[in-house]
């Protein structure tokens, strides 16, 4: 039983890999490395970096740039990274989730500290706010190495 699950775990593990191999950059729904700019529908341009680029396995830098549909820096809110991993039954894995609170930094960037527990897919949520108001939203995947 356990090589049988032992040999599946590997299988699955391969065709990972291979799915991430053949994955090029020309399409534009590919996850990101490390960096993404998306304007929400509330009309806010959300500029998403990491250091390292790509993002790494552990701490990661995050640094998000906010502007209004004017160009103008947003500066009085509050930025939220949330990273996810959906579950693996197959691999016995539970879902993952880090959240990173993001501290204004000066003229709309906004800064704090990722922790990514492994490599592959992350689905990422930058949410910028302020009070109870959502005012932008970005959704978008990184690959971690």
């Amino acid at each position: 039983m356990r090589r049988g699950l032992l040999g599946l775990c590997v299988a699955f593990a391969a065709l990972i890999v291979a799915t991430l191999a053949c994955s090029g950059n020309s399409d534009s729904s590919a996850p990101a490395t490390g960096a993404q700019t998306v304007t929400s529908a509330e009309g806010l341009n959300i500029r998403y970096q990491s250091r390292p680029d790509p993002p790494q396995s552990g701490s990661n830098a995050i640094e998000v740039s906010v502007t209004d549909r004017n160009g103008a820096p947003v500066t009085d809110a509050t930025v939220t990274a949330v990273f996810s991993m959906p579950a693996m039954p197959a691999m016995n894995m539970p879902a993952m989730r880090s959240d990173a609170p993001l501290t204004h930094a000066g003229n709309g960037t906004y800064r704090g500290t990722g922790q990514l527990s492994m490599g592959g897919t992350w689905n990422v949520n930058v949410t910028v706010s302020r009070g109870t108001e959502t005012l932008g939203t970005s959704r978008f995947s990184i690959v971690v190495k």
